[in-house]
């Protein structure tokens, strides 16, 4: 058996802690009741009415083509120049970096082209900074966000007034290991959680698997503070512009009408894009009494519209559209 040179593996252990480095040592505190009460937590500002806060992490999922980046961006814009998005309204303008993936830079910059408000003055156009592949040196790989080395890439192009990132989408951005196995999603979840506690909120597009959910393992969603699921009307015209239910299937913050369900409708006319929504309900009753009124059952409408029966007939029922029951001779109904 051939001898060991200690000396050697020393050597060679040596030179591994210095690519590695030491273990990282955490200092850990706990507050009693008396401490907690006295401490000043940073405040959580809301950034876009109460849906979006400084910190907060969100995402946005759908099948492909159905309309999340114009969401997305749409929802960019109300936060880089204090305007409205849909119900909700930015507090004030705030420093936005879109991180876009996939899309050819030009196509980005004629649907930005279409999503800014009119009127922004100049001293907001540094607001929104966008990245895309299209900024890359020839041959270089987008850095993959499930790496150190990717993230410390992103962060270069972090500046001191960035309140909100954007990541579109994660497919594109995070490519190391296995969608579908949750130690994949562990070094980017470790990252995020870094962003949250410097006061950044992180909003993320996510394609939509086989079965309408959110693509991937389900512990993306846990530290989420909102999730919000884009599903296709079933009226949808692509010669119309995107048509789409908005639902809140995680929305910490939401009550009331903020959390209810949303039908979106894009529209643009002579290059600019505007959004006309309802809420889900009031659009469903008001489709369900036009098809009544073309002689179809309540029955055959909750087919038409993919809703349950029981919801097109409470939405009949409501308008007087249902028909008077007759009795039998015998008195029965």
């Amino acid at each position: 058996m051939d001898r060991v040179d200690l000396d050697r593996l020393a050597a060679t252990a040596d030179r591994l802690r210095a690519v590695v480095g030491e273990p990282r040592r955490y200092s850990l505190k706990a507050l009693n009741v008396l401490e907690l009460g006295a401490h000043k937590f940073p405040q959580r500002m809301q950034l876009l009415g109460p849906m979006i806060h400084a910190g907060d992490l969100a995402m946005v999922f759908a099948k492909r083509g159905v309309g999340k980046t114009q969401v997305m961006l749409s929802i960019s814009m109300a936060l880089a120049f204090g305007t409205v998005f849909v119900r909700w309204k930015a507090a004030a303008p705030v420093g936005v970096l879109y991180l876009d993936g996939e899309m050819a830079g030009e196509v980005m910059k004629e649907r930005i082209t279409a999503f800014m408000p009119s009127g922004v003055s100049d001293d907001l156009g540094a607001n929104f900074r966008l990245f895309t592949p299209d900024l890359l040196e020839l041959g270089q790989p987008l850095p993959d966000l499930s790496t150190p080395e990717g993230q410390e890439m992103v962060e270069t192009l972090i500046v001191e007034s960035t309140r909100v990132i954007v990541i579109d989408n994660l497919s594109a951005w995070c490519r190391t290991g296995k969608e579908n196995e949750s130690e994949s999603w562990t070094p980017i979840a470790d990252w995020l959680l870094t962003l949250r506690r410097r006061g950044i909120a992180v909003l993320m597009v996510a394609h939509a698997g086989k079965n309408g959910e959110q693509r991937g393992n389900s512990k993306k969603e846990d530290a989420l503070d909102l999730s919000v699921k884009l599903h296709q009307s079933k009226d949808y015209d692509p010669r119309t512009g995107a048509a789409f239910t908005w639902t809140i299937s995680k929305g910490r913050h939401l009550l009331g009408e903020d959390a209810a369900d949303l039908d979106l409708t894009l529209k643009i006319e002579d290059g600019v894009a505007s959004w006309e929504w309802k809420e889900a309900e009031s659009s469903t009753a008001e489709r369900a009494v036009a098809l009544a009124d073309e002689g179809m059952t309540y029955t055959m409408i909750a087919e038409e519209l993919g809703v349950n029966r029981s919801t097109a007939w409470r939405a009949l029922r409501k308008a007087g559209k249902l028909p008077t029951e007759k009795k039998s001779g015998r008195g029965g109904a």
